[in-house]
């Protein structure tokens, strides 16, 4: 009698890894549970879906029976663009713990989180510390688990698309700190992977390092502009953050957040085949916004 496949819940679905690990898990036999807060935004992936859950982590009263029948979860749940007056604390923290609350209920046999990469250095920043300390409570709950530390996505490397299709490329500081950033797809299969392993932290990043001065110059080539680029000091940007946070503090974090993830190396395990050159370049022969 063959083995009755892992059943997997994938928090965050609808986002951009989400929908990457969502296809993996369901390309390789598992049953896919997603969980969002619109299933109608399921669409893109609904043939990689057994079935789908309406539910918000912030708020544990729709999370009853998420988990039930489910072995693994899941969960690259965060917020970048602030909803309502929801925080980071809120969201990548209060909102991931609500989850492992509910897993640990159910009697779900592992959890794999994905946090930041050097996320340990990086607590001054709200939005790192919200994963931190979700992670330290992970590793207090006596659940087996991963945590997933990605260098960065393709999908925020589509800012420099974004700003080479208008004709100018900004960078923070000279941009001669080196990154490796990895596609959605490849980073799903270090994701998926970690389902059998008892490793319980995994650094990746892509296949390439790269300047971000060197990513401006592919988006640039991508787009067949000129090649035009500008640095703003760090010294600017640091003085923008201390003027924004008093006011909005979650976007004065972000500003610091970005500010810190250019002007500092963040070159992890290389993994993957897919390049930005080639991502860029499909992006803009599909005429993409950015993906």
């Amino acid at each position: 009698m063959s083995e009755e496949p892992k059943r997997i819940l994938v928090a965050g679905a609808t986002g951009y890894l989400g929908g990457h690990v969502a296809r993996e898990f369901k390309q390789r036999g598992y049953y896919v549970r997603a969980l969002a807060r619109s299933t109608e935004k399921l669409d893109r992936i609904r043939g990689s879906v057994d079935d789908a859950v309406k539910a918000e982590i912030t708020r544990p009263e729709t999370l009853a029976g998420v988990c039930d029948g489910i072995d693994v979860v899941f969960s690259s749940v965060g917020i970048t663009k602030q909803k309502g007056n929801l925080t980071f604390k809120d969201v990548d923290y209060q909102g991931n713990r609500n989850l492992l609350d509910v897993a640990q209920r159910a009697g779900v046999k592992k959890f794999i989180y994905v946090s930041v990469f050097r996320g340990p250095s990086l607590l001054h920043l709200d939005i790192v510390k919200a994963h931190e300390d979700f992670v330290a409570v992970l590793r207090a709950s006596g659940l087996p688990h991963t945590v997933i530390r990605p260098t960065g996505f393709f999908s925020d490397m589509g800012e420099y698309l974004t700003m080479a299709r208008k004709g100018r490329v900004y960078l923070i500081g000279p941009g001669r700190n080196r990154i490796n950033p990895i596609h959605g797809a490849d980073l799903a299969v270090t994701c998926v992977d970690a389902v059998e392993t008892e490793t319980e932290e995994i650094e990746v990043g892509g296949p390439e390092v790269l300047s971000h001065r060197e990513i401006a110059k592919l988006a640039l080539g991508a787009t067949g502009r000129p090649e035009r680029i500008s640095s703003v000091p760090v010294w600017m940007m640091r003085g923008l953050v201390s003027l924004i946070r008093p006011f909005n503090r979650h976007k004065g974090e972000l500003i610091a957040f970005l500010t810190e993830a250019m002007t500092s190396d963040c070159v992890a395990p290389l993994s993957g085949s897919r390049t930005l050159a080639a991502h860029y370049q499909e992006l803009e022969e599909k005429g993409e916004p950015r993906a």
